[in-house]
């Protein structure tokens, strides 16, 4: 596809996306295109990662897994778009692509998940809370108080803005379905085998990297679109989420997710990310901006409305493009 042809591709998706989001009725009959590529990932993992392997071995073991999942996941979307641009009119080859891309993009559940965080803390207190944020989030709910709740439900609506709707739709635009198919596998694989755990140290580097990789154009974008969009609102602000950004983002444990969590903690005056528990482990990692600490649902409801106008701007930025392209071509 043309240039201007993914960029419009990618707009359309995210308007589908951001209207229907991925039906349950569907999903109970056919699940979920990440869950496809989970299974891929798992079945790789048990029969390449062994035990009785080598650190080196298990390495090169989970390079060939993550080149056999990219080509799993990237050559039928490459051989589908080829048939489907060959086949039917221009015009309804776009929909119908933005119809399978779409699902691979979560505006609308990560909104759903982060809202219930709020829902539950203003409805049952802390442990409505913390059974919400569960959901969402790896770090021990038991540790958390409502700020830390409402804090970790922030932190996830930042970085999966970038990870879960900017990043894909990014790739989607510069390389249409293969492209955005690609990245899901590549992020789905970081999830499931990234981690620094003994099993997945050596096996899951390849994963972790390239989704560090993948992820780099796309956090930057993100945190850029969180200034904008806390300048069109008056609740929030820009000036503070810029110089969060240009001074916290590069401390972050992540060479991505302090991008976006940097520019929404400025923005909603709070601090966010510093010391966590996972798995009965205090893990250290610096603040993002510089306010209180002290967050409440009422700082989810303030993020949730700056990640709608973000996400929109998204949506206006790829439609801007995708028309100038096409006019200059």
């Amino acid at each position: 596809m043309p240039f201007d042809s993914t960029l419009a591709l990618a707009c359309a998706a995210l308007l589908i996306e951001a209207l229907v989001g991925y039906p349950a009725a569907l999903y109970r009959v056919v699940r979920h295109p990440v869950v496809w590529i989970g299974a891929a990932i798992g079945a790789l993992d048990r029969h390449f990662n062994l035990e009785r392997l080598s650190p080196g071995e298990r390495r090169l073991g989970g390079i060939v897994a993550m080149v056999i999942v990219l080509i799993l996941a990237a050559l039928p979307a490459w051989v589908f778009t080829a048939a489907v641009c060959s086949l039917i009119a221009p015009a309804l080859a776009l929909i119908f692509l933005a119809v399978l891309a779409a699902p691979l993009l979560a505006q609308r559940s990560l909104y759903a998940h982060v809202a219930a965080v709020a829902d539950g803390l203003e409805r049952e207190g802390l442990a409505g809370g913390r059974a919400a944020v569960s959901r969402i989030v790896g770090r021990d709910p038991d540790s958390l108080d409502e700020a830390a709740v409402a804090r970790a439900a922030i932190e996830s609506l930042a970085e999966n803005f970038s990870d879960g709707v900017t990043a894909p739709a990014f790739w989607c635009a510069v390389l249409g379905l293969p492209g955005i198919a690609a990245y899901k596998a590549v992020n789905t694989a970081d999830s499931m085998i990234g981690h620094r755990t003994a099993r997945h140290l050596a096996f899951g580097w390849a994963a972790a990297r390239f989704d560090d990789l993948v992820n780099l154009p796309a956090s930057r974008l993100s945190a850029l679109l969180l200034v904008a969009a806390a300048a069109l609102r008056r609740d929030s602000d820009a000036a503070g989420a810029w110089r969060a950004v240009r001074r916290d983002a590069r401390q972050h444990r992540s060479p991505n997710a302090g991008w976006p969590e940097a520019a929404m903690a400025g923005a909603l005056g709070r601090r966010l990310a510093g010391p966590r528990v996972y798995g009965g482990t205090l893990v250290e990692d610096a603040w993002m901006g510089d306010g209180s600490p002290d967050a409440s649902a009422a700082d989810i409801r303030r993020a949730l409305a700056l990640y709608r106008v973000a996400c929109g701007l998204l949506i206006a930025l790829l439609g801007a493009l995708a028309a100038l392209v096409t006019w200059l071509s």
